[in-house]
């Protein structure tokens, strides 16, 4: 029996949106404070009728090989079983509203 390769489904913030999106590999970046997320997976184009957000998603990770999400704006990772359908939807509640408390800088 062979054994399957895992899919995750990643959702993180954007800039006021939500996205959630299907990934082979995900770990921790060498990059302090990011997540590194490789190998997107979108759905095969089977069906007639075309999700106009899952459009938008495949058009703006063309050609990326690798994204570095911070990790403070991960919501959630799960391992999958099966694909899913990426989407980005807006962020409910006073998400896009909220600013990070400022920090001193510190002295060197």
């Amino acid at each position: 029996m062979s054994k399957r390769e895992p899919i995750y489904k990643v959702i993180f913030l954007n800039q006021g949106q939500v996205y959630e999106m299907y990934a082979k590999q995900i770990y921790q970046s060498d990059l302090w404070g990011f997540l590194e997320v490789e190998e997107f997976v979108f759905g095969e184009r089977t069906q007639v009728v075309v999700d106009p957000s899952e459009e938008k998603l495949k058009a703006q990770f063309e050609g990326v090989v690798r994204s570095f999400v911070p990790m403070h704006s991960i919501v959630r990772i799960d391992e999958v079983e099966r694909l899913g359908t990426p989407k980005i939807s807006e962020a409910r509640g006073a998400v896009g509203n909220v600013m990070p408390f400022p920090m001193p800088m510190p002295e060197k």
